[in-house]
């Protein structure tokens, strides 16, 4: 008997029964319904390798990819103690914090970091849509204002990637009045003369889209990218009409002038490197060739030099009109 039970059944056992299989092994495409295994996933950048379809890619994991070698540091940030507003619907605001910086690990939705890539300084200010979905808050307001002002000191580029659904219900009004903040900020890396490039991920919504969002020297959007202020079921409902197919996609901002690139996000960091050096390009400017009379001797132009005439006579050598 003892044979039986510690030997034969449990070697039936084995194989009758199914083996535990991990659950995130396997990743169902959204768009198109393949299922992709996680190492191939992982390789492709969260992108299908059947539609190319462009997945949410983690904050953490997109700095690595836009970093030289993967290496930055992270700015400290101010973090939202309290509940300014006393705000509760299914679940108190200060839960909902608690909540999403235990599974995040952060303390608010905007992570600023800095290093190299491409072998040049650069600061980046990303939104983590896994927290609270990337809202627009007090303390992104600040955030934003802290990167302009390290781009400034730095005399780096400004690159910010936004991912949101708009602005945090749970701050009501002090949420809106980030926006100007953020544009302020912006004007700060303007006035600086360094480049402020944005990159539009999925989604890209309401009060950030509104504000610092649309506000890039150069416009990037990765391919599929919902990126729009409204809802599009709220605007058909508004307007009472079908919308165009694909509107509020990235490829249809491109083609109507909304923004500038849609690059792959295999190629971003080659393309984000490129624009830097373009925007940032220090060789000195090409020599003034100056003007030549019809005699043959250079003369520097200046704002008193009188204008030649076609027939190679300067106003004052022709005969006044009779």
């Amino acid at each position: 008997m003892n044979w039986l039970t510690n030997y034969v059944r449990p070697k039936i056992r084995a194989l009758v029964e199914k083996k535990d299989v991990p659950d995130n092994l396997w990743h169902q495409c959204p768009s198109c319904e393949q299922m992709i295994f996680h190492r191939e996933l992982e390789a492709s950048l969260r992108v299908c390798s059947h539609c190319g379809h462009h997945m949410r890619l983690p904050a953490k994991e997109r700095l690595a990819l836009i970093f030289d070698k993967g290496e930055y540091q992270t700015v400290e940030l101010p973090k939202l103690t309290g509940d300014p507003l006393k705000f509760k619907d299914l679940k108190r605001y200060t839960d909902r914090l608690k909540d999403s910086r235990s599974k995040t690990g952060e303390d608010d939705a905007m992570i600023v970091a800095h290093g190299e890539m491409g072998g040049r300084n650069v600061v980046v200010a990303i939104m983590n849509f896994a927290f609270m979905g990337g809202s627009m808050g007090l303390v992104l307001g600040k955030s934003l204002l802290i990167a302009a002002r390290l781009a400034v000191l730095q005399e780096a580029p400004l690159i910010c990637f936004s991912s949101s659904g708009g602005a945090r219900m749970q701050e009501g009004i002090l949420s809106l009045m980030q926006m100007p903040r953020t544009i302020i900020a912006v004007d700060e890396v303007k006035e600086a003369k360094l480049p402020y490039i944005t990159v539009l991920t999925d989604p890209t919504t309401g009060g950030v889209t509104a504000s610092f969002a649309m506000l890039g020297d150069i416009a990037i959007a990765e391919p599929g990218a919902v990126i729009g202020f409204a809802g599009a079921r709220v605007i058909e409902e508004t307007i009472r009409e079908k919308l165009p197919e694909g509107f509020q996609r990235a490829e249809y901002l491109l083609e109507h002038g909304m923004i500038d690139r849609v690059v792959h996000r295999r190629q971003l960091r080659d393309e984000l490197i490129r624009i830097s050096d373009l925007l940032l390009d220090s060789r000195a400017a090409a020599d003034v060739v100056p003007l030549k009379t019809p005699s043959g001797k250079g003369v520097k132009k200046t704002a008193d030099t009188p204008k030649a005439s076609n027939d190679g006579k300067s106003s004052e050598e022709r005969p006044a009109a009779e």
